[in-house]
């Protein structure tokens, strides 16, 4: 679980308005959108492996799939990415949304200083990275947003419900989570996402939930959640869920 210094870096104040924030991203950052900011963001990392492993998860969330994911997050306020990974969208909404402060979390130490490494290259410092569980988070105070992007079918079934739980309870009142995972059918679709997934990383377990049981799972938590498949050309079943606060 983070330390309680930990905790409170989870819940800095959002960026201020009058002078130009230090935390908002560089103006040239800004100006860049599309297949560019894509672009610039897998050049900050230093490791030709995290760079092909980068464009490969930027073409399964390409940029249609991240600003549809992106119309549900705040405008400003504080977002926690649970199991970041290496960080990719939490940079990319970074950018994409200034007034947001995003803080990442992974398991994975080395990728977590990968994270933090490409952030200070882009200039990013709404964009912030800390190791993490995300079976066992804490929160000391309430967050506007929390997303998680394919890491629930990556967690143990037994820790799903524990972990929506306590997002359940650091929500603020109007809080959203936002969670885009896969399908447990068709079999076909997951046969292609679980021969991915081992691809990737041959070591995580995977359990896909199947979208309706995910989807009563975050109402029975206290949730209004409205739930639809993201279509996509390339065979993934791909289903993003919005969650708000009762």
């Amino acid at each position: 679980m983070p330390s309680s210094s930990e905790n409170k870096s989870l819940h800095a104040a959002p960026p201020g308005v009058g002078a130009r924030d230090p935390a908002a991203p560089p103006a040239e950052l800004r100006a860049t959108s599309g297949r560019k900011l894509i672009a610039t963001i897998v050049a900050a990392y230093d490791h030709p492996l995290v760079r092909w492993y980068s464009r490969i998860r930027f073409v399964i969330l390409r940029q249609r799939f991240l600003d549809e994911i992106g119309q549900y997050l705040p405008e400003r306020g504080r977002v926690v990415d649970v199991g970041c990974g290496f960080g990719l969208f939490a940079l990319y909404f970074a950018a994409t949304h200034p007034g947001l402060t995003i803080r990442g979390i992974d398991l994975d130490e080395g990728r977590i200083a990968m994270a933090k490494r490409a952030a200070a290259r882009l200039g990013l410092a709404n964009a912030s990275f800390e190791r993490g569980d995300a079976t066992r988070l804490g929160f000391d105070g309430a967050v506007d947003c929390v997303y998680m992007l394919d890491i629930i079918h990556h967690i143990p079934r037994s820790a799903v419900r524990p972990l929506v739980e306590t997002i359940a309870g650091a929500l603020a009142s109007d809080g959203t989570l936002v969670v885009k995972d896969v399908d447990a059918r068709p079999f076909y679709k997951v046969a292609f996402t679980w021969a991915l997934d081992k691809l990737m990383d041959w070591r995580a377990p995977v359990s896909y939930w199947h979208s309706a049981a995910f989807r009563a799972l975050l109402c029975e938590r206290g949730f209004r959640t409205v739930s639809h498949a993201m279509i996509d050309i390339l065979p993934y079943p791909h289903v993003l869920y919005v969650a708000r606060r009762r």
